[in-house]
């Protein structure tokens, strides 16, 4: 029996604050690059988090046991967490922060749709299929509705950093599904995160070594964002939304995670400058309201029809 609660107040705020750091750090991670590379920034705030995560399990006497299990499916979330970011980082040497955070936060919709298969409590309804159809549409707009011309960058290039974003949603829905349906559920929070963090360490400075990404120039930029990205990104959001998904049902969180998308934009246009298409912003509308319907689902059946079945 599935004993995830709804959604209550602590996680409508904690929700909002999450979206607010995920909006900010794609545009950090952007903003940093002309210094060090994203996938380098990645594999560096992985390693730092990593190591507070272990300073903060040591301290509460926590130890990570590798008999109960839980190594296996923790190597899968870490190999595909791992994957999450190597797609964001050669995503946005393409693209823009603005493409990225939409792009990346698909993962709710990916998420429900593995979720569907495998709890019986995130079973999807006929409206939330529509949203799934919904957002879908809306990827298929964002992606081929530009112009042939769009103000910055070449048309191909920006298609791929999109693909590459896209990709990256895909597998954060698929971190989302393994943690949920695995052992790792009944795990702590902190070790669940740890497996994350040493493997995305591992692999992304692997990554950043093959392919020539390892530059560094130590400007107080690059400093900045590989600090916010190791403490308040990895470290702090992290934690917090594996705690939630411990805590709520995972497909009722998503609804919340709609705003990062418009958090990501807003800051993409106010710090960076990033100029933005008509028919993106189409397409990214559709995709968050995709998001919400499937998310969202048990809030608008009781706005609609009182929660009746």
């Amino acid at each position: 029996m599935d004993t995830h609660k709804a959604i209550d107040g602590l996680a409508m705020g904690l929700m909002l604050l999450l979206c607010i750091i995920w909006g900010l750090q794609q545009v950090a991670l952007k903003a940093a690059a002309p210094d060090i590379a994203p996938l380098l920034q990645l594999a560096l705030r992985s390693g730092i988090s990593a190591a507070l995560v272990g300073l903060l399990m040591f301290l509460r006497g926590e130890r990570i046991s590798l008999g109960d299990g839980t190594w296996r499916p923790g190597l899968v979330v870490g190999v595909l967490f791992s994957l999450e970011f190597l797609f964001v980082g050669q995503g946005l040497r393409y693209t823009s922060a603005s493409h990225m955070a939409v792009f990346l936060y698909t993962a709710p919709a990916f998420a429900a749709l593995g979720l569907h298969w495998r709890l019986p409590a995130e079973r999807l309804q006929r409206f939330q299929w529509f949203g799934i159809l919904l957002a879908f549409m809306g990827i298929v707009i964002a992606f081929f509705g530009r112009s042939q011309q769009p103000a910055a960058g070449a048309p191909a290039a920006i298609l791929w950093g999109d693909f590459l974003g896209l990709m990256a949603g895909v597998s954060w829905g698929a971190t989302t599904v393994v943690l949920r349906c695995s052992s790792l559920a009944r795990t702590s929070a902190t070790q669940a995160l740890l497996y994350q963090l040493i493997t995305a360490f591992v692999l992304l400075l692997a990554a950043a070594v093959c392919l020539g990404e390892t530059a560094f120039t130590p400007t107080p930029l690059a400093w900045g964002s590989i600090l916010f990205q190791a403490v308040v990104v990895s470290f702090a959001s992290y934690l917090t939304w594996l705690w939630l998904l411990r805590k709520y049902l995972a497909s009722r969180l998503g609804v919340f995670s709609f705003m990062t998308p418009f958090f990501g934009i807003g800051f993409g246009v106010w710090l960076l400058h990033e100029p933005l298409e008509a028919s993106f912003v189409i397409g990214a509308v559709l995709v968050i309201a995709g998001i919400v319907l499937v998310s969202g689902y048990g809030w608008l059946k009781q706005i609609f029809d009182g929660g009746k079945d």
